[in-house]
């Protein structure tokens, strides 16, 4: 039996965020390879959603590590309830498939040799969100060819705003922020309304490589499951 995937995130916070969830569900269930059911917060929603699937699950985060603090505390009080048919996989961090993808994004929007990056997380929850992505942006600065600063938007230091003004002071004139976030919404919007840069990339959804890594989870999940 195919195990359910649970795409999980919070999903309270802006009407633009929630269609964005809504299309990357449809676009993992298009692809046939599992049932996806969609558990998008609040908490209380979550937590039902993930308790009404009958049979193997297994709980796939529609975040990026550290892009999403708000999804990352929600997975945090997950209790699958000593389920032996069910499994909740780490959230999307540093895949190649997707480095190369903000890469190709960088140079959309207009980055040139030379200019300053930045890559925009929200907040790492733990140790290992802060190792994803550190890894993140030293695979942006090889696909680049230029150092990387990270900058996140709440919780943790520095801020975005001040690793653009860092690069500025250091003879870099035009700096690039790369956003570290899977879907549009409020947070991307304070980037391109607070940070004073030449060019904010697109969120990484939609992009067929989100839709790839996702299943590949599932995947992985799957065979854990049946051992």
């Amino acid at each position: 039996m195919v195990p359910t995937m649970v795409l999980a995130a919070d999903g309270t916070r802006d009407a633009n965020r929630w269609e964005a969830l809504e299309g990357l569900a449809a676009a993992v269930a298009d692809r046939g390879e599992a049932p996806v059911v969609a558990a998008f917060g609040p908490r209380s929603g979550f937590n039902a959603a993930v308790g009404a699937v009958e049979g193997p699950l297994v709980v796939v985060p529609a975040f990026v590590a550290g892009g999403d603090l708000a999804s990352a505390e929600m997975l945090a009080g997950l209790d699958l309830g000593g389920r032996f048919d069910a499994y909740a996989t780490a959230p999307l961090g540093a895949v190649p498939s997707i480095a190369a993808d903000l890469a190709r994004r960088l140079a959309a929007a207009g980055r040139r040799p030379g200019d300053g990056i930045v890559l925009a997380a929200d907040g790492v929850h733990d140790d290992e969100e802060r190792r994803q992505v550190t890894m993140v942006a030293r695979m942006l600065s090889r696909r680049a060819q230029s150092p990387v600063q990270i900058g996140f938007l709440s919780a943790n230091a520095p801020s975005v705003a001040d690793a653009v003004q860092r690069l500025h002071r250091h003879g870099r004139r035009n700096v690039s922020v790369v956003a570290w976030q899977l879907l549009d919404g409020a947070a991307h919007e304070r980037l391109q309304e607070e940070v004073e840069a030449q060019h904010v990339t697109a969120p990484l959804w939609p992009s067929e490589p989100i839709v790839d890594t996702l299943l590949a989870q599932h995947r992985a999940a799957k065979a854990r499951l049946a051992a």
